[in-house]
């Protein structure tokens, strides 16, 4: 099976092709309200580039968080497992099965929990094992539990202890971060809409009143203008966008 590295996302077919169309016209639309020029298309059309590589960043965070909830359950399973008496080894086998149910066979857990088992069957050690999928993981969550877990396991102390405070430790960052997203919706909501407000305003001067800003796109003046206005809307943008995220 092939192992996943979470710290780079690879777009599927699909999403190359909407992401692709959903940029161009984006910018298109930023040539022709600010230009109206093909030319002007044409030249921001690198920027096509960063939107691409910023849309596979939020995916990758995306799927990141998604992971960390997985882990979270299976290894509240894995400790469910060790109170019942399974070894350590058997009680990452037994979390497979149950994070199959709950996530079905295509879940980011269960295909790991599912490497994971063919690993210990192959006679790898379940340390090397966690150590790789913390690495690729690129969680601090994770890498930290494997850590704690590994030096535990060698010292012969309390795992069970230690897989709980793990998972409680998980939870509560996963608890913050959906009380912070919570709070922050009605403010990126907010934000959204004065994104678009500069272009609804240009929109409605050209419907409401044809010709009046025709001297912002005759002129070299006016280009300069325009170019000004855009990179001010371009700053508030990402200062916007930085405001907004907050990690946890």
């Amino acid at each position: 099976m092939t192992k996943v590295n979470y710290n780079i996302y690879q777009f599927q077919r699909k999403e190359i092709i909407f992401y692709f169309v959903t940029g161009c016209c984006g910018i298109y639309g930023i040539a022709y309200i600010f230009y109206r020029s093909y030319v002007a298309f044409l030249m921001l059309l690198p920027f096509l580039y960063i939107f691409m590589k910023k849309k596979k960043e939020e995916l990758c965070s995306k799927r990141k968080s998604e992971l960390s909830l997985q882990f979270r359950d299976a290894i509240l399973s894995v400790s469910a497992s060790l109170r019942s008496g399974y070894s350590i080894e058997n009680a990452f086998c037994e979390a497979y099965q149950d994070m199959e149910v709950l996530y079905g066979k295509k879940g980011m857990i269960v295909r790991e929990l599912r490497l994971l088992t063919g690993r210990l069957a192959s006679n790898e050690t379940l340390e090397n094992i966690l150590y790789d999928f913390s690495e690729r993981s690129g969680l601090e969550d994770i890498m930290d539990f494997t850590d704690v877990f590994v030096t535990a396991k060698r010292s012969g102390g309390d795992l069970n202890a230690i897989i709980r405070k793990a998972s409680d430790h998980i939870s509560g960052k996963i608890e913050v971060k959906r009380e912070i997203d919570t709070l922050m919706s009605a403010k990126k909501i907010e934000q959204k809409i004065m994104n678009t407000v500069p272009f609804l305003i240009i929109f409605y001067i050209n419907c409401s009143s044809p010709g009046f800003l025709d001297i912002m796109y005759g002129s070299m003046a006016g280009i300069l203008v325009m170019t000004v206005c855009l990179s001010v809307y371009g700053v508030a943008f990402l200062l916007a966008q930085k405001i907004v995220s907050i990690e946890v």
